[in-house]
């Protein structure tokens, strides 16, 4: 899904926005550095290990808004994301760090469109809901981080020419007319459902169910992705 997104995002990148990210990511592409703050997190360094571990989600109880909501001191996606804006704003910073802000806000931006990625407390974001997916045992964030994608065995460039083929310019001008803060209200509206529906044992009639949802996330967090990278590069 974070290919996905960066992918899509490429492709939407203004001229100054391209020359931006090609001078802090070189050779890297930016599918490619949206997936490796996942891939960091087997580092010994404590900040992988430790530091890190909150900038991927949001949890808060049902009921109240994410503004409302009491804060983990230790940070999480939204105030990580603010973080690492600011360090890509910062023209002075170390080309290592602005790398690797680069790499959050990519990621970021993907996990912001993910709706247990602003979970509940309790079950760590569907982590510890356990269901069966066509016969193997798995939990429910899994179901929407991994297996609903990849079971339609495409790589993620097919992925994002299926797409993005499809994305009109009336939705990118809609998508874009938004902030962090509406993503983060738009996961906790859809994640009543994804909860009540994710029970049990999940096959044809859940991918039938939610694939509209899975396609339409994976759009709009590319074509925001792209706005949000625009605005800063500007």
């Amino acid at each position: 899904g974070h290919r996905v997104i960066a992918a899509i995002a490429e492709k939407h990148l203004t001229p100054q926005a391209r020359t931006a990210v090609d001078a802090i990511l070189g050779d890297t592409f930016m599918a490619e550095a949206a997936f490796w703050p996942d891939e960091m997190k087997s580092s010994p360094d404590p900040f992988w290990r430790t530091e890190s571990y909150t900038y991927h989600f949001i949890n808060f109880p049902d009921g109240v808004t994410y503004e409302e909501s009491e804060k983990n001191p230790a940070g999480d996606a939204y105030t990580a994301l603010e973080k690492y804006t600011a360090v890509l704003k910062d023209t002075t910073a170390a080309q290592e760090e602005r790398y690797k802000a680069l790499a959050f806000v990519l990621h970021i931006v993907g996990d912001l469109h993910q709706p247990l990625h602003a979970g509940r407390a309790e079950d760590w974001g569907g982590n510890k809901i356990q269901v069966v997916w066509f016969e193997k045992m798995t939990n429910l964030h899994m179901v929407w981080d991994e297996h609903l994608i990849d079971h339609k065995k495409l790589s993620y460039s097919e992925w994002t020419a299926f797409l993005d083929k499809k994305i009109t310019p009336e939705e990118i001008a809609v998508w874009q007319n938004s902030t962090p803060l509406t993503w983060v209200h738009e996961l906790a509206a859809m994640r009543g459902d994804i909860y009540a529906n994710g029970k049990g044992i999940l096959s044809w009639d859940y991918v039938y169910q939610n694939t509209p949802l899975l396609k339409s996330q994976l759009s709009k967090g590319g074509i925001r992705l792209a706005g949000y990278l625009n605005a800063i590069f500007k």
